[in-house]
């Protein structure tokens, strides 16, 4: 688990990472901060280990309060201002966001902010049953800070996303902590097909095939030149 701690003098900033982050279950917030000097009290009595961080802040700039820290967390710079981007690498921040951000940059920043070890990644998998069988129904997977039972009759496809993957189901979508790859592993033996180094799809939910893509409901999912033999044994 990641926790971290927003230092903006912006409330609505504050709120914007907050949602963004209830998305990613690796990150939990620990406090907020309006300027530096209530972040450095905080910071002496609490463990961070990745600090959210805007520039222009009232009596003490953001960049002015990191170079007081000794040893500071990572740090991932939330701004209007793209003039200090510079001056933010020579500070040695991990990432340097643009306000206003999508969640798409925000996912892409606190990939390359945080480096995912795959073995706790498998930890957060339940099978159930413990064992492959023909009455296996699906398996428990860690998302959105809550562990979900994904039945595989549910299972429109899956999405690679970065460190990540978006599991779309029937009524939802869940971005969960594991690579695809990881769940390629859990599908084996059940009626899904990897069609792209992206995706992998529900054989029973495809509507259509046209050209190099894949219809299901209203998604478009493409095939990949190396896994277009594949798919021709199957249809």
């Amino acid at each position: 688990m990641i926790h971290y701690l927003i230092i903006d003098d912006e409330p609505i900033a504050h709120r914007i990472i907050e949602n963004f982050s209830n998305n990613l279950p690796h990150l939990e917030k620990v406090g907020n901060c309006y300027n530096a000097f209530e972040a450095m009290p905080f910071l002496n009595q609490n463990t961070v280990d990745l600090l959210f961080l805007d520039i222009n802040m009232p009596k003490l700039s953001g960049f002015d309060f990191l170079k007081t820290l000794v040893n500071p967390p990572k740090i991932i710079v939330t701004t209007a201002y793209k003039e200090f981007a510079l001056e933010g690498y020579e500070l040695n921040i991990s990432d340097y966001l643009l306000k206003p951000f999508s969640f798409e940059r925000f996912v892409k920043a606190i990939n390359k902010t945080i480096n995912t070890i795959e073995d706790k990644n498998t930890k957060s998998v339940l099978h159930t049953p413990e064992t492959k069988s023909d009455t296996a129904t699906g398996f428990f997977i860690k998302g959105n800070k809550k562990h979900h039972q994904i039945h595989f009759e549910d299972i429109l496809f899956i999405e690679a996303y970065g460190h990540y993957s978006k599991i779309y189901l029937k009524e939802e979508m869940i971005i969960s902590p594991q690579k695809i790859s990881t769940l390629e592993e859990l599908l084996v033996g059940f009626n899904f097909i990897r069609t792209h180094k992206s995706f992998i799809v529900a054989k029973n939910k495809i509507k259509q095939i046209e050209g190099n893509r894949i219809l299901i409901n209203q998604y478009k999912i493409p095939i990949g030149q190396t896994y277009k033999a594949t798919i021709n044994t199957f249809f």
